[in-house]
């Protein structure tokens, strides 16, 4: 047996043989600056750095990836526009990231800055600025560890148009996810042993990826924020993705066979991030505190009392009814997907309106025929159709109005500002006191 091990080693170890080595991925998404643990005791910034600190403990083959939408989900991040967010964020000791769509909630120039700010390299591919050039400074990043040659291509959904308004666009746009994906695997191709596609997009397009992108073994995913409960696979290629908040940490484990460029086994598991099991890391933990300190007193203010628990689904009739009473619409529709938490039972402070709408939006108003009015927009009411109703929505809803998720419509004019929504709603809840 010790003469087999022997000859298996020295055909191993020959020169222009391939080599099987071991590569363990951790990875994070959509963190949301979700600073501090969720109502049920996961996430947590300086418990997620607790984590990543254990795993990588003893882990000579360990890189740690971050799939977009670090930034934007409370106030700190919102009042000081995401930087903290990076601050705090290197602190972890990512090795790469890349861009979400949130990264753009600030503007095209503050997701820039949040690239010079990280002290890990942010790669995109596909992003162009106004003036056509790459956003990010890298599309993709080649790192060495345990003798492996990692490329790193980062990309962002092409559907980021619909994803945030045309003032923070401003003109950037974003290419084709799988063909700049695949022109650039194969532009890095000659000089890495593994490719890893670090991506913040749609299921739509990690499907197409994994359909019609052979040279790509490797996917780290974001945006959806459910996560996986196995990964994804084909023909030997793997996908995973994790739970959004910072409620888990992925682990992939390869063996990667350097003459394929591929691995040959893996294991992942979701690591649960629970504050109950995990001593907050101290550096982080003074990092938040610091922050929180800022943002305080303008948010942490008695606001009303909430009878019960409030799911997002409800939490958006309360947005739509805020809004619809407190500027006199006729109708308000708030899209599901930007309801950004629950709410819980209790007292409630202006911080839980924070949390529920991060966003900068303004409220809309428009006068339409009550035929012209979207259907989803009624709510069981009866319309009549020669009668004009005023219908209230945000800027973002109105600038993409066209997908699913909000009206689905086209060419709905809202010419009336009523005011930032996030005022809006609390102004209702302050003179409702009791919300139930």
């Amino acid at each position: 047996m010790l003469r087999r091990l022997l000859a298996l080693a020295l055909v191993l170890c020959a020169p222009g043989t391939a080599e099987v080595r071991g590569l363990t991925i951790l990875h994070t998404n959509d963190l949301h600056a979700r600073l501090t643990p969720l109502a049920n005791h996961r996430g947590g910034f300086a418990y997620l750095a607790a984590a990543i600190r254990r795993e990588r403990q003893g882990c000579g083959d360990c890189i740690l990836l971050n799939a977009g939408d670090l930034v934007q989900g409370g106030p700190v991040s919102t009042i000081f526009r995401g930087m903290p967010i990076y601050e705090i964020g290197n602190l972890f000791g990512f090795d790469a990231a890349t861009l979400g769509n949130h990264e753009f909630d600030y503007g095209w120039e503050q997701a820039r800055r949040f690239t010079a700010a990280a002290n890990f390299p942010i790669v995109s591919a596909n992003i162009l600025d106004p003036e056509g050039r790459l956003l990010a400074p890298k599309p993709y990043v080649i790192l060495t560890v345990n003798h492996l040659r990692i490329a790193v291509i980062g990309v962002l959904t092409d559907s980021l148009p619909g994803l945030a308004t045309p003032k923070s666009l401003a003109g950037s746009r974003a290419l084709p996810v799988v063909a700049t994906a695949r022109r650039y695997a194969a532009e890095v191709r000659p000089r890495a042993d593994l490719i890893v596609l670090l991506g913040h997009i749609t299921g739509e397009e990690e499907r197409a990826l994994l359909d019609g992108a052979p040279e790509i073994p490797v996917l780290i995913t974001g945006h959806i924020h459910t996560g996986l409960a196995e990964p994804l696979t084909r023909d030997g290629r793997i996908l995973v993705r994790v739970k959004s908040y910072g409620e888990e940490l992925g682990r992939l484990e390869l063996q990667v066979d350097t003459e394929k460029k591929a691995p040959v086994s893996y294991t992942w598991k979701r690591i649960p991030v629970d504050d109950a099991a995990l001593t907050p890391d101290a550096d982080v933990a003074a990092r938040i505190a610091h922050w929180e300190a800022q943002v305080a007193p303008r948010v942490d203010v008695p606001l009303a009392v909430s009878r019960r628990f409030f799911t997002k689904r409800e939490v958006k009739a309360l947005i739509e009814q805020a809004v619809r009473e407190e500027t006199g619409a006729d109708f308000a529709f708030m899209n599901l997907e930007g309801v950004r938490d629950t709410l819980p039972a209790g007292q409630l402070l202006e911080r839980h309106i924070w949390n529920i709408m991060p966003f900068e939006n303004e409220v809309l108003i428009g006068s339409f025929k009550g035929r012209d009015l979207p259907p989803k927009v009624a709510g069981g009411r009866q319309i009549d159709p020669d009668r004009t109703y005023t219908l209230a929505v945000s800027d973002y809803t109105a600038a993409n109005q066209q997908t699913a998720d909000n009206l689905g419509t086209t060419g709905l004019e809202f010419p009336q500002h009523a005011g930032p929504m996030r005022d809006t709603i609390i102004d209702w809840f302050r003179k409702k006191r009791v919300i139930q």
